[in-house]
């Protein structure tokens, strides 16, 4: 009987216990500022997907534009070899080792055609989305606006309500070739805009960069006291003309460019990027980025300096590849009855959906149950992308071809 007793006693007391620690954990609130954002939608989707695989369901992902090929050997080996050198595993610069700042101004010169100062106009970054944290922070107040693309890269729109400031979507569309509308733009009161966000070429339309585009910005920067910063890391997949902003007259006085080893050189996970612009932008961004990270891995930095050496060959045997890819996935784009322009560069494939479906999603989540296939919707992107889709060249031939077949299959059963 006492031990019946005391095992009431213990079972209520955990009991008593439980609940108070529940209602305890009730009291904690999130910072405001979470209310403004949610979770990134594909760490979000990506949870549903690696469930639906866990229960066998082999979806392929079409999804993230995460290379799925290596860097170069020499890459590599440079990486190995530095590694082993037992004085290289410290703290690094915050402003990156000698070698690579040289090996971006180098970069620049030889496929932009841009001369940059290697110690006081270039700034390794830890890639190009801890980038936009670091501009923001730098140039942006409170209660100051910025202006985001719409259709656009969400980080753009999800940080800069994070840290406070209001955003003011400019709008690109398929009639206009996916460029600003200036009309738009030039009506625009910008008295309280700090940055405009631009990405070209551009994700997600795949509208290539051009010189016009490049000075026209520049002009509108100029005249509104506005600072561009132009996110460019897609300017050598399936793109003949590498441009840069900096290649402008004086652009430099008003624009700032990130770059980044992720797409160009098969390193998203090495997580190495840089921006550019005059030395007092570059000063301001590493007093932000110095109180908030640090150097990089020595021997990533010099692995990095060795990938940014690669010759025309390199390069045109890494398009090799998303060519054959862009051929399959404007198959899938023509089997969904989407359509999309031919002139697109980078590693994803934009496409219009038919004119039948109520939304994208009606026919992104078909496509994911039906056929197993995962599809980017072009809503997350912003209300420009609505009707519209999403596919990643980062998908090996195979399995690009599988899911090819998944999708005819699926609409033969209609």
């Amino acid at each position: 009987m006492k031990k019946e007793n005391l095992h009431c006693d213990t079972a209520t007391s955990y009991e008593l216990r439980a609940t108070s620690k529940e209602l305890q954990a009730t009291s904690y609130r999130p910072a405001d500022r979470l209310s403004s954002v949610s979770e990134y939608y594909f760490s979000r989707k990506l949870k549903e997907v690696a469930q639906m695989n866990a229960q066998g369901m082999d979806v392929i992902s079409l999804g993230i534009g995460s290379p799925d090929m290596p860097p170069s050997e020499q890459t590599i080996r440079t990486l190995c070899e530095a590694a082993q050198n037992p004085d290289g595993h410290g703290y690094m610069p915050y402003v990156g080792i000698p070698e690579l700042r040289s090996a971006f101004a180098a970069w620049y010169k030889r496929w932009y055609g841009v001369e940059l100062d290697p110690k006081t106009e270039i700034q390794p970054l830890i890639g190009s989305k801890e980038g936009i944290l670091h501009v923001t922070l730098a140039f942006v107040n409170p209660g100051e606006q910025v202006l985001v693309p719409n259709p656009g890269y969400p980080t753009y729109t999800s940080l800069s309500k994070i840290l406070g400031a209001e955003v003011v979507n400019y709008n690109l569309r398929e009639i206009n070739g996916w460029m600003p509308d200036w009309e738009q733009l030039e009506a625009m009161d910008t008295s309280r805009v700090k940055l405009m966000w631009t990405n070209y070429p551009n994700m997600p339309t795949g509208a290539p960069a051009t010189p016009e585009l490049y000075e026209r910005l520049v002009d509108f920067a100029r005249r509104r006291g506005i600072i561009i910063v132009n996110d460019n890391p897609y300017s050598f997949i399936l793109n003949d003309h590498p441009l840069s902003i900096l290649s402008v007259p004086d652009a430099k006085d008003c624009c700032i460019e990130f770059n980044s080893m992720s797409k160009s050189h098969n390193m998203p996970g090495w997580r190495i990027g840089m921006l550019a612009s005059n030395p007092q932008f570059v000063q301001w961004v590493l007093k932000v980025k110095s109180n908030i990270d640090s150097g990089m891995f020595r021997a990533m930095q010099l692995a990095a300096a060795t990938a940014l050496d690669a010759d025309a060959d390199w390069y045109e045997g890494n398009n090799c590849n998303y060519r054959n890819r862009r051929q399959l996935a404007g198959e899938i784009m023509h089997t969904l009855g989407c359509t999309y322009d031919e002139r697109q560069v980078g590693m994803f494939l934009w496409g219009r959906i038919p004119d039948r479906y109520k939304d994208v999603e009606e026919l992104t989540e078909r496509v994911l149950h039906e056929a197993r296939v995962f599809i980017t919707p072009g809503f997350i992107f912003g209300s420009n992308g609505a009707r519209y889709i999403r596919i990643s060249l980062c998908c090996k031939d195979a399995k690009l071809a599988e899911a090819l077949e998944r999708i005819k299959k699926m609409k033969s059963e209609e």
